[in-house]
């Protein structure tokens, strides 16, 4: 604590009046310093990282997962943040079914947010397949799974390219 020390008076003289030496002790207050610091850093939230929950289904090897064509949509990821899209499926094997035309769009206000929305009116239990071109980035895939999150999606599925996207990619010059 602060303590004031004065020197003993000397023998035979008049005592002065004379300025004291004034010494404060820091250390109670660094004390409660240090206390509140700790208590305030233990008691705190930290900022929690946001993470979006994806749901993976359980791989089966017997009976693989079919898709009707009428009941689908394909996005295909490609450079420079584009996107090309159809409806349905491409099987260039089956001769009944047309090869379907392909559109192109980008995350913009009116991109791929309306088309999702207006496939999901029109289709409420479709099905979109996304496959991520080779041009693609990380973050073109990140964007297309906050779409399908705020478009309200209910089935999607991460799949591969396949040949015949492929083919079809580069019959429009897209790839």
């Amino acid at each position: 604590m602060a303590a004031i020390q004065q020197p003993a008076p000397k023998a035979g003289k008049k005592p002065r009046t004379r300025k004291h030496s004034f010494h404060l002790d820091m250390t109670p207050m660094v004390d409660l310093a240090f206390l509140l610091l700790t208590f305030f850093m233990l008691t705190t939230t930290l900022a929690k990282p946001r993470v979006m929950q994806l749901t993976m289904p359980v791989p089966d090897k017997t009976e693989p997962f079919l898709v009707a064509s009428h009941g689908a949509m394909t996005i295909v990821l490609g450079k420079n943040h584009q996107m090309h899209y159809y409806f349905g499926l491409n099987a260039p094997a089956d001769p009944t079914v047309a090869v379907p035309p392909l559109h192109t769009t980008d995350f913009k206000a009116k991109g791929i947010r309306q088309v999702l929305l207006a496939f999901r009116r029109q289709e409420p239990k479709g099905v979109i397949l996304i496959k991520s071109g080779s041009a693609a980035v990380y973050r073109d895939m990140v964007d297309i799974l906050d779409e399908m999150s705020i478009t309200d999606q209910q089935k999607y599925a991460l799949t591969d390219l396949s040949a015949a996207d492929r083919q079809l990619l580069a019959a429009n010059g897209k790839e």
